[in-house]
């Protein structure tokens, strides 16, 4: 097996991460630092802090120069980070000293490696966030279709009381709605240019170094944090807590529906799954398996990186080395969850009949709490609940359904009414048909 399923080949569509895999690659990091250094140029050039003829140069140089990353590898694995070779390689493609010795004036590997991985971030974010959209246009679809097909809700595996499949589905989608809600802001405030110099004091970035980075964050479209943020990983955590988040709420939608195909409840169709190597007759529900392994392997990551977030001092190499090893994992498991929901969740399709079994099933016991709720009218509640526990338990020894009992019991109740799975969802048809509507506002609000 490969050291990372994202970079597999054999389960590159297991663990599809799409785009957002191409930009975790060594090509990828290198174009965005070359891209760094020279939006960097061209904005000490326009300052007057190196010449302008030297700008110009560094800034055509990273456009056209192609480094590869086996040549920066050996002095990378001796300096712990690849820009000082990188600087070295770009000077000497140059060809051109006059202007090369211009090159990476004055900041700190730490500025150009941040940027360029808040560039990468930014991109991932919009490719996983289209993704996501897609997932969220399904699910509304499934909540608004099916906002009153009644089914049996579940808690802690039993059945509770019903619900409907649109309301379900509305369950798996309100975190995913949330979450893009959340993008807004996490882009202004997370989405940062880095330009401290070597210790966050700018002590090299000429006579207004507040005044550079924010043209750096304009010249990039990034934002000024008004500050060194080298020591502060607050900008990446939250990045990576949103995505946790996503890749988790994608999970929670596989472990629902990893149950609702089981075997002997079948409330669900995934539009095919996977097969077995020795019985023809499955149907694996491989996709949300993968994305509640996907949610697994992305919070354990999120802990790792939560405890490199406090470097020593000004700068760690070994929080920074710690978070090389996580971030990238924790981005593309938030991908390759989004990538593998688009296309789940447009084509799940309930099975009505097997959900109506599920609510006949049980002797009507589903019904026990509105039965009681009924009997509460008349007389306390205490004593309706002990009414009702009762019945259920001559209900279980005499396989007699709930309903029959009741009617006996209590002739003046609407038994039909009350044992109407229909006529019992509660808020769940209102809940599934806001949502799809939330849904249809916030996708038109940013399309």
């Amino acid at each position: 097996m490969a050291a990372s399923v994202f970079d597999s080949a054999l389960y590159a569509h297991l663990f599809p991460t799409g785009e957002v895999g191409r930009l975790f690659t060594d090509s990828a990091e290198i174009r965005a630092m070359l891209l760094v250094e020279g939006a960097l140029a061209r904005v000490q050039g326009a300052a007057g802090h190196i010449p302008a003829d030297s700008a110009a140069a560094i800034a055509r140089a990273t456009l056209e120069v192609h480094i590869d990353a086996a040549t920066l590898a050996k002095a990378t694995g001796g300096n712990g980070v690849s820009v000082p070779a990188l600087i070295a390689t770009l000077r000497d493609e140059m060809q051109a000293p006059e202007h090369a010795q211009y090159v990476h004036w004055g900041p700190t590997s730490q500025d150009i490696v941040d940027t360029a991985l808040i560039l990468r971030l930014r991109q991932a974010l919009a490719l996983i966030e289209a993704d996501m959209r897609t997932a969220l246009r399904a699910l509304a679809t499934l909540a608004e279709t099916w906002a009153d097909l009644p089914m049996a809700a579940r808690t802690y595996g039993q059945h509770a009381t019903p619900t409907s499949f649109g309301a379900v589905a509305a369950g798996w989608g309100s975190p995913l709605l949330n979450l893009l809600g959340e993008l807004p802001a996490l882009r202004d405030t997370c989405l940062l240019v880095s330009l401290s110099g070597a210790a966050g004091s700018a002590s090299q970035l000429g006579p207004d170094p507040a005044q550079l980075r924010s043209e750096l964050a304009l010249a990039l479209n990034l934002k000024d944090p008004g500050r060194s943020w080298h020591s502060d990983r607050t900008p990446v955590l939250r990045l990576a807590d949103w995505l946790t988040r996503v890749a988790l709420a994608l999970g929670k939608l596989g472990e629902d529906t990893i149950q609702m195909v089981q075997s002997g409840i079948g409330e669900i169709d995934l539009g095919g799954g996977g097969a077995s190597s020795t019985m023809p007759q499955k149907q694996n529900p491989v996709a949300p398996s993968v994305m509640v392994a996907l949610a697994r392997h992305t919070s354990g990551q999120l802990a790792v990186l939560q405890g490199a977030a406090m470097p020593r001092n000004q700068r760690d190499g070994a929080a920074w080395f710690t978070e090389w090893l996580c971030l990238p994992q924790i981005v593309l498991g938030a991908a390759a969850a989004a990538q593998t929901a688009a296309p789940l969740c447009t084509a799940i399709t309930p099975n009505g009949d097997r959900m109506a079994d599920g609510l006949s099933q049980g002797l009507g016991l589903i019904h026990a709490e509105t039965l009681g709720f009924a009997l509460a009218a008349a007389m306390p509640r205490p004593q309706a609940q002990a009414a009702v526990k009762a019945l259920c338990r001559e209900a279980q020894n005499s396989q007699t359904p709930l309903s029959v009992l009741a009617a006996r019991a209590h002739p003046d109740l609407d038994t039909a009414a009350l044992f109407d799975p229909v006529r019992q969802m509660g808020q769940a048809p209102a809940d599934a048909r806001r949502f799809a509507a939330d849904v249809a506002a916030a996708l038109a609000d940013t399309a």
